[in-house]
């Protein structure tokens, strides 16, 4: 690892941790489980933190909303401990696809139109 990257993980945290992030972790963190997107979630051992590293890009809405709720307390135990009851008729976790090629767009919407065939219309060249 050069100088550049440890540069760049001192003051960046959208890819990843940063060096004091690292850091706390290793000094005070408890590794409670990994998650399908390969996140990894920690609490202090008294459990008066809980904090998640990213596997890649950091974007909330990649946490499913098992892990969610055991970050923001609404349930004690992890899921990796004990697993949540789903119904059959529940989809998979996505993350939130707004602004990506992927989001979804209706019928008619003019992300899935297709450019018209204009023969009656010739763009403007400077010569």
């Amino acid at each position: 690892m050069g100088i550049m990257n440890t540069l760049l993980r001192a003051v960046t945290w959208w890819n990843g941790q940063t060096i004091n992030t690292q850091i706390f972790t290793s000094r005070y963190g408890v590794k409670v489980g990994e998650d399908d997107e390969g996140n990894v979630f920690y609490r202090t051992a008294d459990d008066s933190r809980r904090w998640v590293i990213f596997n890649g890009e950091a974007e909330a809405s990649r946490i499913s909303p098992d892990w969610h709720g055991w970050l923001h307390r609404t349930w004690d135990e992890p899921p990796s401990d004990k697993p949540l009851v789903h119904k059959d008729w529940e989809k998979p976790h996505q993350e939130n696809l707004t602004g990506t090629l992927m989001a979804y767009a209706p019928s008619g919407s003019l992300r899935q139109a297709q450019p018209a065939d204009r023969r009656d219309y010739e763009a403007w060249s400077p010569e």
